[in-house]
């Protein structure tokens, strides 16, 4: 069989980097739950109606079709989900009578989209989201939880340092309308292009919305204005516009940066930047994005918002509030560019000697007892030199390698990496605690950047 072609758009890591991903998923999972948000996991296809609703990504859906189906079948009417809120939708509609609101979830699963691959952009790829739904009202301090969960999610991560840049759509749609803007909305997505086009190209782009130069200069104003605490308020009423719906939104966005000031975040800064919109219709309030320091060219890797219809089935509306984090799109950058890894490709923190097959029983009963203690462990695969088995250990990352007893010595540990022997007995030795997990080891490979797989 010939050696296969890599598979563009489908990433899949080496052992190593998949002990780095695992890390991060379970910190991920442990905040999460702490929080009291409960784990959900949906089937990987919805059908068609669902997965169009809104008909943002229509070209890049995977659809389902059987392999012997004849041409006339066409598809299943079935397609992969592209992101975890469509089927989060579909669920909460599902299991309303069930649920108990509101509703705290997460889910962290992969999602696929049939789009051009590139670095941050996959066709299959994990993401994980939280989300909070309720039944037809949601108070605003969800915003604020579910910020700060995501922030202490991200915090202390083994990545660079994070920004979390949050707006209110409120405070925007506010503005536009005490500008006199009509169509606050075709405003807001002329205004999200901030990052690819230059001020002249925005202010032609609004001209042809109906803005005079006075009225554009405002909304750039607005848009350059960026905190790190609520003294935002006072610089956009400084530009004399007045809304209610601008109250509003200043009122919650102020709350809910101050909020997260008092936090303690390892990595992770947050700022009020009021050019942020998020580009899709359905967000109603606050809205997040965040970016990657040293790799702002993938874009936002961790993206929500407030959406006041996150379901509606005719009778009752369930509101949420929610945030995904592309995990893929975080991870796959680093681990490719050497940003992150760990200290070895094996779980095994011991390799047991193999003195002859006839002795394999002793060497799998000393494992026993070591596994029954928490400490990974695996025997060696045949019974070479003790030399060719403490270099097998090596090219693993085992630290450390158990010696049997014989007549004259007692079972003994050796550390691999010091050269340091000495007698141990598999019920009571311990590793370091640094020892018994794979360590993730980020750019400078040092002491200070090596951290523990289950800290």
């Amino acid at each position: 069989m010939a050696r296969p072609t890599p598979l563009s758009g489908f990433p899949e890591f080496l052992p190593a980097d998949r002990f780095a991903e695992q890390h991060v998923l379970d910190h991920l999972r442990r905040t999460f739950e702490l929080h009291g948000f409960a784990s959900v996991e949906t089937r990987a296809v919805e059908t068609m109606d669902q997965l169009l609703r809104k008909g943002e990504i229509d070209k890049e859906v995977y659809v389902l079709r059987r392999l012997q189906a004849a041409e006339t079948e066409g598809d299943a009417g079935l397609g992969l989900h592209f992101d975890l809120t469509v089927p989060f939708a579909r669920y909460v509609l599902e299991n309303a009578g069930k649920l108990e609101f509101p509703f705290r979830r997460y889910q962290i699963q992969k999602v696929w989209r049939g789009e051009r691959p590139q670095e941050g952009r996959f066709r299959e790829f994990a993401q994980a989201d939280i989300d909070v739904v309720a039944k037809d009202e949601l108070p605003f301090h969800f915003d604020v939880e579910i910020a700060t969960v995501m922030a202490e999610a991200l915090s202390g991560l083994p990545v660079p340092p994070l920004r979390i840049q949050v707006n209110n759509r409120k405070l925007l749609e506010g503005f536009y309308r005490g500008l006199g803007v009509e169509d606050t909305a075709a405003v807001m997505r002329v205004m999200d292009k901030l990052d690819k086009l230059d001020e002249a190209a925005i202010r032609e782009l609004l001209a042809k919305e109906g803005l005079d130069p006075d009225q554009a200069s405002k909304c750039l104003a607005l848009a350059a204005i960026r905190t790190r605490d609520s003294s935002f308020a006072d610089q956009v009423r400084a530009l004399g516009v007045s809304h209610p719906l601008l109250d509003d939104g200043i009122t919650e966005l102020a709350q809910l940066v101050d909020a997260l000031a008092e936090l303690r975040l390892d990595g992770v800064s947050v700022t009020a930047d009021l050019r942020i919109a998020r580009g899709l219709d359905y967000y109603t309030g606050t809205v997040f994005e965040t970016e990657l320091e040293g790799f702002e060219h993938l874009g936002s890797i961790c993206s929500g918002g407030r959406y006041e219809k996150l379901a509606d089935d005719g009778r009752n509306v369930y509101p949420g509030v929610g945030i995904s984090l592309g995990v893929t799109r975080l991870l796959v950058p680093l681990v490719s560019r050497g940003h992150l890894t760990t200290s070895r490709a094996v779980p095994s923190a011991v390799l047991v000697a193999l003195v002859d097959e006839e002795s394999r029983p002793t060497s799998n009963a000393i494992a026993q007892r070591l596994r029954a203690r928490g400490i990974p462990t695996e025997v060696a695969a045949a019974p070479q030199k003790f030399g060719k088995q403490i270099r097998y250990a090596e090219r693993r990352g085992i630290p450390y390698v158990w010696f049997p007893a014989t007549e004259e010595a007692a079972d003994q540990v050796k550390d691999i990496r010091s050269g340091d022997q000495a007698d141990a007995d598999a019920d009571t030795w311990n590793p370091p605690a640094d020892d018994l997990r794979p360590a993730i080891i980020t750019p400078a490979d040092s002491p200070a950047h090596t951290r523990g797989a289950t800290s």
